[in-house]
């Protein structure tokens, strides 16, 4: 079998994680970056060199979705053939490395040697754990704490809804002879074991303390991160997908994205999306995918949303020109699932002239304020009565709520009926004679 069919062999047995869609083929382009390819069969082969067909991140969305399960199902699943257990566990400690970076660490580097046990195999990992923790597979003869555990149960301490650590021990080395070596402080063993079981079991998720540990201007530059919490709430423990368009940093590859990493760990079982002008490859990581676009091109924002599926958080933090945001909420805001969220920040610039905006007719609707303030009357739309049809926001919208500078409009369905036919609406009823004032 050739090189490209073997790679169109491998994709194809990770149908079922969700690639392939109505007798095509969805995939990521890597020569271009996070470019949507919907092929058949032919075009597939045709393209085979240009395409990435599996590894970490078609695994991690996988476990993703397997932990929502029992730890019976989970196991299950990583014991099937088609499945690699040891890249399985590879994600999973690659996600613990990562909230552990986030925690209080010991004073010196501390390798742990991890034994994951799953089918009867034993599967060894060096987590060194620390200021800059790192993970890689194998055995390390110096290590001062041995983790035992099950796989299955990792996977859904870590990634699923609950979780429990019924099987999991933490030993450190046998503590030397005092006779001998003197006085030996151990206490950041004992700091290295928390770093760990605290990345599994309660890792940070504070938004505030986030945004401040990457940076990002949702706190301290603004304020947002409070209202944030308020709306995410509900949704930080759910399997949702994130879209945020602007990433930051400019044109350098590497730069921004400091968001992007706050969500990626405020929703710990979250897919986060970023949407920019320039490539930003150097961002990519587990659970955090970049995007070059335009957001206001239609016909991209189209095919991003296929690329991503379903949308449960769409952030809108571009270009805050009120051109493209309208156009953005419009491709957009259809793609988002039933109890989703659509937030547009900084709503400043709908004010200010040389960004499209008009500080003379607040209500234009060529402004981003202006289309916001229509979606209001839209809410109550059966109570207007001027012979159209309702649109698409009017039937789907069931709240909007503004704070400075930003507004969260909440989807649903809003097919609340209008109030009663006989109630008077041409005429005063109190005048009339109709009614008293306190009916």
């Amino acid at each position: 079998m050739s090189e490209p069919a073997g790679r169109v062999e491998r994709f194809v047995t990770r149908a079922l994680d969700g690639l392939y869609r109505d007798g095509r083929f969805r995939l990521r382009n890597v020569t271009t970056g996070n470019i949507v390819l919907d092929a058949a069969m032919d075009e597939l082969l045709a393209n085979a060199d240009d395409l990435e067909v599996g590894g970490t991140v078609t695994t991690g969305e996988s476990l993703l979705d397997i932990a929502e399960r029992s730890p019976d199902a989970v196991r299950a699943w990583l014991e099937d053939p088609l499945t690699d257990a040891a890249e399985a566990a590879l994600v999973v400690l690659e996600e613990v490395r990562s909230r552990a970076a986030l925690l209080p660490a010991p004073d010196r580097d501390v390798p742990t040697q991890l034994h994951l046990t799953s089918g009867g195999d034993v599967l060894p990992f060096v987590l060194t754990l620390g200021a800059e923790p790192k993970v890689s597979p194998g055995t390390d003869p110096s290590a001062q704490l041995l983790v035992r555990q099950d796989l299955a149960e990792l996977v859904v301490l870590v990634f699923g809804t609950t979780g429990g650590t019924a099987t999991r021990e933490v030993l450190p080395t046998e503590d030397p002879d005092p006779r001998v070596a003197g006085p030996v402080d151990r206490a950041y063993l004992a700091r290295a074991a928390r770093q760990f079981t605290a990345a599994c079991d309660s890792p940070l998720r504070d938004l505030a303390d986030l945004a401040v540990r990457f940076g990002s201007d949702k706190w301290g530059n603004h304020w947002y991160a409070d209202h944030y919490d308020r709306h995410f709430a509900p949704l930080k423990d759910k399997r949702v997908t994130v879209l945020e368009i602007g990433i930051g940093g400019y044109d350098d590859p590497a730069a921004g994205g400091a968001s992007l990493r706050m969500w990626r760990h405020y929703f710990r079982r979250g897919e986060v999306h970023g949407l920019d002008h320039f490539p930003k490859p150097g961002l990519r990581e587990p659970r955090l995918h970049t995007h070059q676009g335009d957001q206001s091109d239609v016909e991209f924002l189209s095919g991003l949303a296929d690329l991503t599926g379903p949308l449960d958080v769409v952030i809108d933090d571009g270009s805050h020109l009120s051109q493209d945001v309208i156009t953005s909420f419009r491709a957009l805001f259809p793609r988002l699932r039933p109890g989703g969220l659509y937030v547009v920040e900084d709503l400043q610039t709908s004010y200010w002239p040389g960004w499209g905006g008009d500080s003379t007719d607040l209500a234009n609707p060529a402004t981003s304020m202006g289309l916001l303030k229509s979606l209001v009357d839209g809410l109550n739309h059966r109570e207007i009565d001027d012979g159209r049809e309702p649109s698409y926001s009017d039937r789907h919208i069931t709240a909007v709520h503004f704070y400075h500078n930003m507004a969260f409009v909440e989807k649903g369905v809003n097919s609340e009926p209008p109030a009663p036919s006989w109630v008077p609406r041409n005429e005063n009823p109190f005048a009339a004679g109709l009614a008293t004032p306190d009916e």
